[in-house]
């Protein structure tokens, strides 16, 4: 699986990644044992959902991973609160991380931000 980032995503990250020091370990356990089983083979653990009305097609799809484990938020286990948005290109088996959120600063994925990303794809 190819993993890339926008530009969004990285800042988000980092503004995170202040507050709970784990998460690059705990991204990685996430692509890991959440999204490439998810997608190479088809094991759902009901943390990841695709997100609807936003221009899903057979060649890009868009997920959210709501069971997001952080070892930061001790006693939370996968509901830590995290969220992580990406786009799935299922022709070239690649990843593009759109948003990365905490639950309590923000209710939803930005719809606005993911319809940026469908337009720069054309």
């Amino acid at each position: 699986m190819n993993y890339d980032e926008t530009e969004e995503f990285t800042h988000d990250f980092k503004k995170l990644l202040k507050k709970f020091s784990s998460l690059a370990d705990d991204l990685e356990v996430n692509k890991q044992y959440r999204i490439e089983l998810f997608h190479y083979k088809g094991i759902d653990s009901r943390s990841i959902f695709e997100i609807q009305g936003v221009g899903n097609t057979t060649e890009l799809k868009f997920f959210k991973v709501k069971k997001f484990q952080c070892k930061d938020l001790k006693g939370r286990g996968a509901k830590s609160g995290i969220r992580l948005i990406y786009a799935y290109f299922p022709v070239e088996q690649k990843i593009v991380f759109i948003e990365i959120y905490f639950k309590a600063n923000q209710n939803t994925e930005n719809r606005q931000r993911i319809i940026d990303f469908i337009n720069t794809k054309k």
